[in-house]
């Protein structure tokens, strides 16, 4: 199973176009205002008023914080077939036997002093770059599956058309703030040379901020290459313009494909995502406070790493936790334990002045229904609440991360949006007091045609774009269309409607004279 803010320009850097995408007038131009829900709408990434759901108190941190310290020293993590991390780790004091490291107390600690807490991922355009850390919450698209449910209704293979609808998708979502990565595998083309596509699709169909390749050092090395070309090569230097995935193979190994990736781009100042993939139960013990220490142990050490190849490189404390059916086992969510998780790795990685990334709008159902909806809010809300800085499958997760769904994509982002005006600090100025309408109206009277009704109406509450509210007469009338339905025809519309936004001549025809020279060079492989 395949799961897994920025500066203007400066002078090393090329200037860049605006989103290009037109603006509508009319009716439907002001549903989609007071929805803040339509294309050309586009939010910025949250910066969160509300404060973190904390589950753990400050003696259980500690105790995970010293279990942990425990299984670096004396278990050890395991760092695979790649004799150039073992030797860092050997130069760095700790103890190398084998393949296994085992790390003295406090070294990972000290490591990671030079980690940045808060780092800016830049965007070709300067609107829509990124903050990672802090206050700060950005939600990605789904990442990983080599499936789609698309708008006929079909399970298939994904396709490199399906992985272009998505990145159009996430481009014209007011409530996506970043590209992602894999938004799905796209199955057609070879496997040593799909990564191309799949940036330069990002580069190309979007200008947010987006994911690199992770399934082979080459591959990583493509990404930076094609950064280069669009960013200019001093300024990926000095600045973070892509960030990736770096999964532990969990329980407590690191293996050479994810070690040679965070290798380069760590070497190159970008980001890298060290995140332990956890089946509680298979993965990491069935407690929360056993797959809570697993997990730090595992950031530490993959964290610390990056720091070895290059001190003050980004790194996010990452976690994926999800439970399995004793039954079956298989994956499940929207359940208890893995949001406890979550909640608890929040205030680990914090201590450590790391960002954070977890959660999504995870689900197990096949298909986008009252199953996908109830387990999608429940990781959704405790990844908000927990604080997460990085939220990756924020929208389109079906069947455990087998499927990208279009009409999951499209219901979840209009949840996106909900928890972004969550987030939002409340209005205390005079007009979130409200006085002159409490004292308009008074006693016995209604507030629906007051003037601070009238003034405020078109933004007061948010307006879903998938929910129906009206009349059961409205909505038989309106051919009794599901939520899915209404989901369907909304990303038809958006596709159809779809405009790239401008990219320099000159950069685009080096990007793809690039990506046609690495495809000569190497023959087709699909496996």
């Amino acid at each position: 199973m395949t799961m897994m803010a920025g500066d203007d320009e400066t002078q090393d850097r090329p200037r860049r176009g605006r989103s290009g995408r037109s603006e509508r007038g009319g009716a439907a131009a002001r549903r989609a205002a007071r929805a803040g829900a339509g294309p050309g709408q586009q939010l910025t990434y949250i910066r969160r008023a509300l404060k973190p759901y904390e589950v753990l108190d400050e003696e259980a941190l500690a105790l995970v914080e010293a279990n942990a310290d425990t299984v670096l020293e004396e278990i050890g993590i395991e760092f695979r077939d790649d004799p150039e991390a073992l030797a860092l780790w050997k130069e760095a004091g700790a103890d190398v036997r084998g393949d296994r490291v085992h790390f003295p107390k406090g070294l990972c600690r000290q490591l990671l002093k030079t980690a940045p807490s808060v780092f800016t991922q830049h965007a070709r355009n300067p609107e829509r770059s990124v903050e990672i850390g802090g206050n700060a919450t950005v939600f990605a698209p789904v990442y990983g599956p080599p499936f789609v449910r698309d708008l006929d209704g079909m399970r298939r293979y994904a396709t490199i058309e399906d992985f272009r609808n998505f990145v159009k998708l996430a481009y014209m979502a007011p409530s996506i703030h970043h590209s992602g990565g894999t938004v799905c595998e796209p199955v057609d083309v070879p496997v040593n040379k799909r990564h191309l596509d799949m940036v330069f699709s990002h580069m190309r169909y979007s200008d947010k901020p987006f994911m690199g390749s992770v399934t082979a050092p080459d591959r990583a090395e493509d990404t930076v290459a094609m950064a280069k070309i669009l960013f200019g090569e001093d300024f990926v230097d000095q600045n973070t313009v892509v960030i990736n995935l770096i999964n532990a193979n969990s329980p407590m190994v690191f293996d050479e494909t994810m070690l040679g990736a965070a290798k380069v781009y760590a070497r190159a100042n970008q980001a890298c995502i060290v995140t332990p993939f956890i089946l509680a139960g298979a993965m990491s013990p069935v407690t929360v406070i056993g797959t809570l220490t697993q997990v730090l142990a595992e950031v530490m050490a993959g964290a610390a790493f990056t720091q070895l190849v290059r001190p003050g490189a980004p790194v996010l404390f990452g976690t994926f936790a999800s439970s399995i059916s004793m039954q079956s086992g298989a994956p499940t969510f929207g359940t208890p334990e893995p949001s406890l998780v979550s909640y608890g790795a929040a205030q680990l990685a914090r201590r450590l002045g790391l960002p954070f990334r977890t959660g999504g709008s995870l689900t197990g159902s096949k298909i986008p229904d009252a199953q996908a909806a109830y387990e999608s809010a429940n990781t959704l809300n405790s990844t908000v609440l927990a604080g997460t800085n990085f939220v990756l499958h924020a929208a389109g997760w079906l069947e455990g991360g087998l499927v990208s769904s279009y009409e999951k994509f499209m219901m979840d982002i209009d949840q996106l949006g909900m928890q972004q005006r969550m987030c939002e600090p409340l209005d205390v100025s005079e007009n979130g007091q409200a006085m002159d309408a409490i004292r308009e109206v008074g006693p016995g009277s209604h507030y629906l045609g007051c003037a601070h009704t009238q003034a405020n109406f078109q933004t007061a509450f948010y307006r879903s774009s998938i929910a129906d509210n009206n009349s059961f007469e409205q909505w038989a009338a309106e051919g009794e269309k599901t939520a899915a339905q209404r989901a369907n025809q909304l990303a038809r519309s958006w596709l159809e409607t779809y405009q790239a936004p401008p990219l320099d001549p000159g950069i685009e025809e080096g990007l793809l004279d690039f990506i046609a020279k690495r495809k000569e060079a190497m023959p087709d492989a699909f496996a």
